[in-house]
């Protein structure tokens, strides 16, 4: 009797601990950003300077040439998992139509978090209209991981 509840009870401890190994991940933060023609989203490497030069390609839109959105994200415990960002964006296009768009990125997984670019440009870019709300979400095969959207999403 004593031997069999010491087997069942090894038996939980393994289950549980396998279980505990579920993979686990979260975006951490999402940080949109306007490239002009050369490709650069500041003129110079201060934040400050960064952020006055995305404030003048808001007002300037002709100088602006694609989107980027520079994604940080952390899952854990997944080696052999086939892990993915998804940015889906909603805009506005040519006469007021509303714009769907989803853009997809695979992703390896590492012990700490990691930065992912996900640039929107070319073609697409221009023909999407105005970008009104995004949302980056972390799968992991078809499990969702995590998410961060905009706030008007």
């Amino acid at each position: 009797m004593r031997a069999l509840l010491i087997i069942l009870a090894s038996l939980g401890l393994v289950a549980a601990a396998h279980a505990a190994d579920a993979v686990t991940g979260k975006i951490v933060k999402v940080l949109p950003f306007f490239l002009d023609q050369q490709g650069r989203d500041a003129t110079s490497p201060s934040l400050f300077d960064r952020d006055a030069y995305q404030a003048y390609l808001r007002e300037h839109t002709n100088e602006v040439s694609a989107l980027r959105f520079d994604v940080l994200w952390k899952a854990a415990k997944a080696p052999a998992e086939q892990i993915k960002i998804a940015l889906e964006l909603r805009g506005v296009g040519e006469a007021g139509v509303p714009k769907l768009k989803t853009i997809e990125v695979d992703a390896a997984p590492g012990t700490y978090r990691k930065w992912t670019e996900i640039p929107f440009a070319g073609e697409d870019y221009k023909n999407f209209g105005t970008v009104v709300a995004w949302r980056v979400t972390l799968w992991n095969g078809g499990r969702l991981l995590g998410e961060q959207k905009s706030f008007l999403w």
